[in-house]
């Protein structure tokens, strides 16, 4: 399965894609989409898109994970994020991506063991998990490729999928 992993925002939106594979991870592509402060916003939203846009159709990937938004307490900053999210969000939707939203507590389980984990252990973990020589930067990519591996944990096997298929068709006739 090949992963895109998101860290939003909007003059950093670090991106990683790995692959998963025989419960092993292999990086494919990472890095960040930046935008320019003194660019208007709706072309800083533009530039994210079309970033991303490119980044979906050199990697095709199979999913999406990205973080969850949750509230911050500079107002004007998590609205900006939720609006740069969205344009995430659609160039996912507009390319038939599955998207796949996971809290921080839940990147940390799924990547450190340890739900509470410091962000250094985590990129640390990262960095180890795909057998990287030092941990990406910015920070925003490592963070992505933490999101990447965090699907991989939480989606399960090929066979579980198909299990939950036929679950919920037994659902649904019943």
């Amino acid at each position: 399965m090949r992963i895109l992993g998101i860290d939003p925002g909007y003059a950093i939106v670090g991106y990683g894609v790995i692959e998963f594979s025989g419960g092993r991870y292999y990086p494919i592509d990472y890095g960040a989409v930046t935008t320019d402060a003194d660019t208007p916003f709706p072309k800083r939203l533009q530039q994210i898109y079309n970033g991303l846009v490119s980044v979906i159709i050199k990697n095709d990937p199979d999913a999406m994970s990205i973080e969850k938004l949750y509230f911050q307490n500079n107002q004007k900053t998590a609205i900006a994020v939720a609006e740069a999210r969205g344009v995430i969000l659609l160039a996912a939707q507009n390319n038939n991506i599955p998207i796949s939203e996971y809290t921080p507590l839940q990147v940390k389980q799924a990547v450190t063991g340890y739900g509470k984990a410091q962000k250094p252990q985590v990129m640390e973990m990262t960095r180890r998990l795909l057998k990287l020589e030092k941990v990406p930067k910015p920070d925003d990519t490592a963070d992505a490729l933490a999101m990447a591996i965090c699907h991989a944990q939480c989606s399960g096997t090929n066979l579980r999928s198909v299990l939950n298929r036929i679950k919920s068709i037994d659902n649904y006739k019943n």
